[in-house]
């Protein structure tokens, strides 16, 4: 591993899933020109010892950081103002979420998979797409980056953030536990099978053969700048769907960071619903499109 680049992908650590431009990948073709890589080792005590390794862990740090502080600071903006026809609104909200993600992914796809999301790591190590050492990693620099950036902002307007909820997620009134629960899930759900679905190696292949891509290196390009793309865009429409509901988590580490810095009981009372409806989200979205998409557990013993 040492004095070698890692070739990391949305999604992937270095068990990249590449197609050559220009095969016949579709229909018949599939078996021949597509080949199934094979699952990352559940550990692998060799990445211990790759400056890249630790260089991914930054990346999600400081996208965790940045993520936070420009979401959290829209959440404030909307807040402050006794009119929400004066700011962006909650419209507003869901592009500084989504947009902020299609940026960050976009930045960080080539250096860490670009995560920024403990349930996004959870749904992908459940896949065997990277190790178990690497996913406790991403996710503790992830909840790191959360916390220090939720931190800044309160260090920038103290006085406003602690009297505006500190952008914690908590379940809204008019709403049950089990409301908040459920569109945790499914707001996961879209999120992590959309990031299955713009990564899915099969079908940058199938894809391979349109004659618009005049090389290889355009067709990698092309698909770093694509796929982060849908991704941003689900988070944003989720954001439309569930901020009424819980404020919209679908993020752990995005959860955790508010919560701490904002250190409100009711902000707690809630809390277990930012964590295990994310990972339940992703746990079905990695089954759905593995299982069911993909069929790969079938493909295994043939």
């Amino acid at each position: 591993m040492e004095g070698k680049e890692e070739d990391v992908r949305l999604g992937a650590n270095k068990y990249a899933e590449r197609q050559p431009i220009g095969t016949a990948a579709q229909g018949a073709g599939d078996d021949k020109d597509y080949k199934e890589p094979p699952p990352a080792p559940l550990f692998e005590p060799g990445e211990l010892k790759s400056w890249s390794f630790y260089r991914a862990g930054i990346a999600e740090f400081i996208a965790t950081f940045l993520f936070l502080y420009i979401t959290i600071l829209t959440v404030m903006g909307v807040s402050k103002s006794n009119s929400k026809c004066a700011t962006v609104g909650i419209q507003g909200i869901a592009w500084s979420f989504g947009g902020m993600i299609f940026a960050l992914v976009y930045c960080t796809a080539g250096i860490s998979g670009g995560h920024i999301n403990p349930a996004v790591t959870f749904g992908l190590f459940l896949a065997r797409k990277l190790s178990l050492t690497r996913a406790i990693f991403y996710m503790i620099m992830q909840c790191l980056g959360a916390i220090c950036g939720a931190g800044v902002v309160k260090g920038f307007q103290q006085g406003l953030y602690m009297g505006n909820g500190g952008g914690a997620n908590v379940v809204n009134n008019g709403y049950t536990k089990g409301d908040g629960l459920g569109a945790e899930i499914v707001g996961t759900f879209v999120l992590v099978y959309t990031v299955f679905s713009a990564t899915d190696a099969k079908r940058n292949a199938r894809d391979s053969h349109v004659p618009v891509v005049p090389s290889s290196i355009a067709l990698q390009q092309f698909e770093i700048i694509l796929a982060p793309l849908p991704i941003g865009f689900a988070v944003f429409l989720v954001h439309l769907a569930t901020i009424p509901i819980t404020g919209t988590g679908i993020n752990p580490a995005r959860s955790l960071g508010a919560a701490i810095i904002y250190n409100r009981e009711h902000a707690w009372n809630d809390h277990w619903i930012f964590w295990v409806g994310p990972f339940i989200g992703a746990a079905l979205a990695a089954m759905y499109h593995q299982v069911i998409i993909r069929a790969i557990p079938f493909k295994s013993r043939s």
